[in-house]
């Protein structure tokens, strides 16, 4: 069961597609509950208490805003006698909670650093890296993560592995030779920034924490190393959706749903997450832009990207500078400031809790503005 969100033709006939219905109905908008096929009688409930319901030979759907999802869930939950219909109630009621307050990057815990509130968070990317698609090999790593500093990052991302498309593999002996000096240097004269490791492999994870980084960014969702969840086990961690590695994933950016797609295959990240004992506070969640995307599915999922609130976990967006940007612009990836500001802008105001950019002062320019016409009252 999930929620979708309809905000046009095309994703109304999509949701159409995902129940079976024999006759399509493009004029539906707004929120709606995809219910199972094994739960068509929590699909009834929710006809019964006053939502639009439609049925197709593989699901439902439940229509209304969020506001009547929830109260419909809600009011049905506590009066169903089976367990497994309460259950699906249960889960609907959470999902629809999560997406009317999309948790926020205070709701990440990490093991030293408390995040701010109240704002969408700004995470500076420095590459460690000769051949990043950005920036390789453009700047010092430690005097470039020193000037985000200044310009207002509230996190700093190193890697040192480039993870563009047909990026060659780099040995863990290299990445650490390019991130771990790096890491203990700025963890001793930035100690109220939170640090964060950007790799796939455990044993540069656990010498990054060593070396004083409180979070690992796996952006194979702990799908590469076994030994991962482990290394990362007493950090912070996110857990981005790809398929494959830089080599292959651009021949697998195939998808019949994507929203529902990413949303599955994230859920199953946080199983392994928490099969290997890691607490749902220690998780944040990156729907991985630019991996396994072609353009136009990166431009989707940015646009619907409120519906993986659902999952119950901070959003990190990372749009800055990719393809999709210079696509829609023209312009090559060292010229893509507005571009990237733009896409930042529009995944904060989709419910993303924190941002992950390589031009921290304009983005955080633009954030203030953009929080503060998120969260005006009449």
């Amino acid at each position: 069961m999930r929620l979708l969100e309809l905000q046009n033709e095309s994703d109304a006939l999509q949701a159409c597609a995902a129940i079976g219905r024999a006759v399509p109905d493009s004029n539906l908008r707004g929120w709606a509950a995809l219910i199972p096929a094994d739960a068509l009688t929590v699909a009834e409930g929710l006809r019964q208490s006053g939502l639009v319901v439609l049925r197709g030979t593989k699901a439902a759907l439940a229509l209304g805003s969020i506001a009547q999802i929830w109260s419909a869930a809600r009011s049905l939950e506590a009066g169903l006698e089976n367990d497994a219909a309460r259950h699906w109630m249960r889960a609907l009621l959470e999902r629809a909670a999560h997406v009317e307050s999309p948790p926020t990057a205070a709701a990440w815990r990490l093991p030293r650093s408390k995040l701010p509130a109240g704002r969408t968070l700004v995470m500076g990317i420095v590459n460690a890296t000769p051949d990043s698609f950005s920036d390789g090999g453009a700047y010092d790593p430690l005097e470039h993560a020193l000037e985000l500093a200044q310009e207002g990052a509230d996190l700093l991302d190193i890697g040192g592995e480039s993870t563009r498309p047909n990026a060659p593999e780099v040995s863990a002996a290299d990445e650490r030779q390019r991130t771990e000096p790096v890491i203990r240097e700025l963890a001793r004269r930035l100690q109220n920034i939170p640090l964060s490791i950007d790799t796939t492999k455990s044993e540069v994870a656990k010498a990054a924490l060593d070396a004083g980084a409180e979070i690992v960014n796996d952006v194979s969702g702990l799908a590469r190393d076994p030994q991962m969840a482990q290394a990362a086990k007493g950090a912070a961690l996110c857990l981005m959706h790809r398929r494959g590695t830089p080599a292959d994933m651009a021949q697998r950016a195939t998808y019949r749903d994507l929203h529902g797609e990413i949303l599955d295959e994230l859920s199953e990240a946080l199983q392994r997450a928490a099969e290997g004992g890691i607490a749902k506070e220690q998780i944040a969640l990156d729907p991985g832009l630019g991996f396994a995307k072609t353009g136009p599915q990166n431009l989707l999922l940015l646009r619907r990207l409120r519906e993986l609130c659902q999952l119950g976990h901070p959003l990190v967006a990372g749009a800055s500078r990719k393809s999709f940007i210079g696509a829609a612009t023209g312009r090559p990836a060292p010229e893509r400031l507005h571009g990237s500001v733009a896409a930042a802008v529009a995944a904060a105001l989709q419910g993303a809790a924190i941002v992950r950019v390589h031009d921290v002062a304009a983005t955080r320019e633009a954030l203030a503005v953009a929080d503060a016409i998120r969260t005006s009252v009449s």
